[in-house]
């Protein structure tokens, strides 16, 4: 079971646009099998450095708003969010050491 908070459209301002860290939010589907396989990789990453950055995910099928407003058309989409905006996106899963060198300016 995933650690991250699950956030929706109406927890999304609260949890993200204003969160005093940087914020990890992990567009994913149930349905989706690379979503289910980068998740546990993304907890990993978020406990290790877990007073650098938050992790959150956001089910875009219960929350197309979202999904909308931020352009996911393809999952799973990994976006970081400092002070309110979008500062990092990337898309697709991928293992550890790569994860880690796409969100390093926020991790060291």
């Amino acid at each position: 079971m995933s650690s991250a908070k699950d956030v929706t459209d109406d927890t999304f301002e609260a949890e993200v646009l204003k969160s005093d860290k940087p914020v990890l939010v992990d567009f994913w589907a149930t349905w989706c099998g690379p979503c289910r396989a980068v998740s546990p990789i993304l907890d990993q990453i978020a406990e290790e450095h877990s007073d650098k950055i938050r992790l959150v995910k956001v089910d875009v099928d219960a929350n197309p708003q979202l999904a909308m407003k931020y352009q996911i058309t393809s999952i799973p989409a990994m976006k970081v969010y400092k002070g309110g905006e979008v500062v990092k996106s990337f898309v697709g899963a991928m293992p550890k050491p790569a994860l880690e060198t796409q969100l390093a300016e926020f991790l060291n």
